[in-house]
């Protein structure tokens, strides 16, 4: 596994897990890192469906059009509200002149939008984050508590495991529908699954892929997806799953509060989204709420 910073931690490709070790930074928290820029079309929109444009900037101040794909996609786009709701993982397609657009589903309130991208001529990923505005009133959501399963659709996804600050520990996410374990689960963008996890507070960013890949002919399509993750600081997050199954990529929540040492409880997931089919564009509206 590759963290944004280029270095590799495993065989695995694409993106990593930022700050691998207690106190580093996380991602995210800069619309500009090693000479590349987030560029909005605009930072206040109206709630509903909305058409987003931005672009990359690169450090000789042009636009930057060529980047290298990881997990299938040039650029993975984040967008989450900063209540932490919201959540929506997507993929924008780019024009010739570098200018990236994509359809979000925005309810009132301070958004964060985060990029993933690996630039050609850039060693390494980098995730740029920049906040934007979304017009009306706004009711901000409590944070969800930690329960023991995150349901969403007819699927429950369970959490084992711990995160620790500074210290790769394994979190395993076991898929179930009607009470029997999914055993088919279908690749997505290269991977099983896919996990982001935000610091309350601050949304500082880190993305995790599964240990192996689809076809490696190692590992198994669930019920388990396994990630190597570590904490940048002690604090709660909130870790958001990816998965495919019958055609339709699901988001399940979890609520987990990273310590500087093992305790004998693991953290444990809260509530999950609704099925989106995909499509490469974004997820249905009601999936993120």
């Amino acid at each position: 596994m590759r963290n944004h910073t280029g270095h590799d931690q495993s065989d695995h490709g694409g993106h990593g897990a930022h700050a691998a070790h207690g106190g580093a930074r996380p991602g995210g928290l800069s619309v500009s890192e090693n000479g590349y820029s987030l560029e909005l079309d605009a930072t206040v929109l109206t709630a509903g469906v909305q058409s987003i444009g931005f672009r990359i900037i690169g450090p000789d101040g042009g636009v930057v059009t060529r980047f290298l794909a990881e997990h299938e996609k040039e650029l993975h786009f984040i967008a989450v509200r900063r209540d932490t709701a919201g959540f929506q993982h997507v993929h924008p397609v780019r024009d010739e002149e570098g200018t990236w657009s994509v359809e979000l589903t925005l309810e009132p309130g301070d958004w964060r939008f985060f990029t993933d991208i690996h630039p050609v001529g850039h060693d390494g990923t980098m995730t740029l984050g920049i906040d934007a505005a979304v017009a009306g009133p706004y009711a901000p959501k409590p944070l969800p508590e930690a329960t023991g399963t995150a349901l969403v659709d007819d699927y429950a996804v369970t959490l084992d495991g711990e995160l620790l600050v500074g210290e790769a520990r394994e979190l395993t996410l076991t898929v179930s529908r009607d009470g029997h374990p999914v055993t088919d689960l279908q690749p997505y963008l290269a991977a099983y699954g896919h996990l982001v996890a935000l610091r309350v507070g601050d949304l500082g960013y880190l993305h995790v892929h599964p240990e192996g890949a689809p076809g490696d002919g190692v590992t198994a399509p669930g019920p388990g997806i396994s990630f190597h993750a570590a904490a940048p600081s002690a604090g709660t997050y909130r870790l958001y799953l990816d998965f495919k199954h019958g055609g339709f990529v699901r988001t399940a929540e979890f609520t987990v509060r990273a310590t500087a040492t093992a305790t004998a409880t693991a953290p444990a997931p809260d509530a999950g989204h609704r099925a989106a089919p995909e499509h490469g564009g974004h997820h249905d509206a009601h999936a993120h709420h």
